[in-house]
């Protein structure tokens, strides 16, 4: 099919636009048909609550857009999955330590007493709850999730297991939750992990933590992207999200050779082969098909919007099914030459995209880490997309935070806020942290933010390739880190479905 370039820039726009700063909600085609194991945002970041300096706190958000009020079958993830956050610590693009996440779902049906009438059957309810939800007794269903440790390949590694642990319900609403930020909070448990420590493990509902003004988004990038950087609208304050979420002593997660203090991380998904759908299912839960076969991948996330704004359509199943060490190989083009700034500028003229081809500068901001910062020392490092983290930088308190992150280094970037000129190489793209603008960040150092940075001549450009490079993208929506806990799990309660 041939495109005349006007209709080419608007199918550019409509495919572009609905996907290129909302972090991975429903990124990829088949994602969409499976909404339990779509990995939506992840976060790595050096502990910033009080005297816990010696940890990292990850989080892997799973199962967005959840509607708080979307009952009576809540957000339970998929027993049938298996979920992981994987550690590379040597630089080959190659998990050293994978952290594996199983779920089971039970069922504690509650039946009306027949005492009423002894003539009359016990009959089932049909909300998730008969009473206090904080009661077990009371709710109907409840998930637990065994945790394993792997040394080496995920599948054939050293394998140790880290408990069982049970998973809150979600906050069905205030009358079935007279205290839910207290129930939820008796559900983080410590994680032993042998002879490097102990950290901590909360599996649970959470506030959406992303902050977007997606329904301009979706209208053709209906913003104003030179504006005030909060003239937008969060449309997704109201939604929550489901967090597997871990604080791991720092000693655990470095290598133990090389003792290198950056390390790479990501998290997938996984379901079996295949499924034999019951016609006649039986009463209880998850009767209505049959898994079986080998794990196989349908969901991946490391850094922000790699699959939103950097892989092309066609392409977005592949990704999630990749593995970060065949990134270079299946998908450089999209790094060296993206089509996301030739489309802002094209929409906003006074805006011209980099020059500098291929995109060296978004190799070192997506692939490698940027030198200096958080870049592997390895010299034969495999470049990959993963969130880099370099644990020897010490993490800054939420209300000195600048949620531009490293990209503050660079003259004229600033959050437009008191602490403007507060340099902070503490957050993305050194790791992730709840408060730091990703959006932003993403769009400015698309357009070249890196090539005023005075980094290392790795980088390969100069602001002359960039000549946008220094103005202040925005999509207007702000969600600072002082809006979050200062204590793990740090994304906030969630939104009750009632109040």
């Amino acid at each position: 099919m041939k495109y005349t370039t006007k209709a080419l820039i608007a199918a550019m726009t409509l495919c572009v636009s609905a996907s290129a700063v909302a972090s991975s909600h429903r990124e990829a085609p088949s994602i969409t048909k499976t909404p339990k194991v779509d990995a939506s945002d992840f976060y790595m970041f050096n502990s910033y609550e009080n005297n816990r300096k010696d940890y990292v706190t990850i989080i892997a958000n799973y199962l967005p857009l959840q509607d708080a009020y979307g009952g009576p079958n809540y957000f339970a993830l998929d027993p049938d999955a298996l979920y992981e956050i994987h550690i590379d610590n040597n630089g080959d693009a190659v998990e050293d330590i994978t952290f594996q996440f199983d779920f089971t779902q039970n069922l504690n049906s509650i039946e009306i007493d027949s005492d009423r009438n002894p003539s009359t059957p016990n009959v089932a309810i049909p909300l998730s709850n008969a009473g206090d939800a904080s009661n077990p007794a009371n709710v109907q269903t409840s998930e637990s999730y065994n945790v394993t440790m792997v040394k080496g390949d995920r599948r054939s590694g050293a394998r140790t297991s880290l408990g069982n642990f049970d998973k809150p319900f979600d906050y069905i609403g205030t009358k079935s939750f007279a205290d839910y930020p207290t129930y939820a909070r008796g559900f983080i448990k410590p994680l032993n992990l042998g002879s490097c420590g102990q950290g901590k493990v909360f599996v649970g509902q959470r506030a959406e933590g992303f902050a977007i003004d997606l329904g301009r988004v979706f209208d053709l990038i209906n913003l104003n992207p030179l504006g005030a950087r909060d003239g937008g609208t969060n449309i997704l304050a109201d939604k929550n999200v489901t967090s597997i979420a871990m604080e791991v002593p720092k000693s655990c997660l470095i290598s133990a050779t090389s003792k290198d203090p950056v390390i790479g991380a990501w998290t997938t998904a996984s379901v079996r082969q295949a499924t034999l759908v019951n016609p006649s299912p039986a009463s209880g839960i998850s009767t209505t098909a049959k898994k079986g076969g080998a794990w196989t991948q349908v969901s991946r996330l490391g850094m922000p919007l790699v699959n939103e704004v950097v892989i092309g359509l066609k392409d977005k199943d592949k990704f999630n099914a990749s593995e970060p060490k065949d990134d270079v190989d299946n998908f450089k083009n999209y790094v060296f030459y993206p089509t996301l700034p030739a489309l802002i500028q094209t929409l906003y003229p006074t805006a011209p995209a980099p020059t500098n081809f291929p995109r060296q500068d978004l190799v070192t901001a997506f692939l490698t880490g940027v030198p200096t910062v958080n870049k592997p020392a390895n010299t034969n490092q495999v470049p990959a997309d993963m969130l880099r983290l370099n644990t020897s930088i010490a993490a800054v308190p939420a209300a000195m935070q600048n949620d531009l992150g490293v990209i503050s280094i660079i003259p004229g970037q600033t959050d437009g806020r008191p602490k403007a000129d507060a340099k902070d190489v503490a957050g993305f793209p050194n790791g992730r942290r709840p408060g730091d603008d990703v959006t932003d960040i993403a769009l400015r150092v698309s357009m070249g933010a890196l090539c005023h940075a005075g980094l290392p001549a790795a980088v390969t450009c100069v602001p002359a390739d960039a000549k946008a490079g220094k103005a202040p993208l925005t999509d207007g929506a702000l969600k600072p880190a002082t809006e979050f806990d200062s204590v793990f799990p740090y994304l906030t309660t969630p939104t009750p479905g009632a109040r």
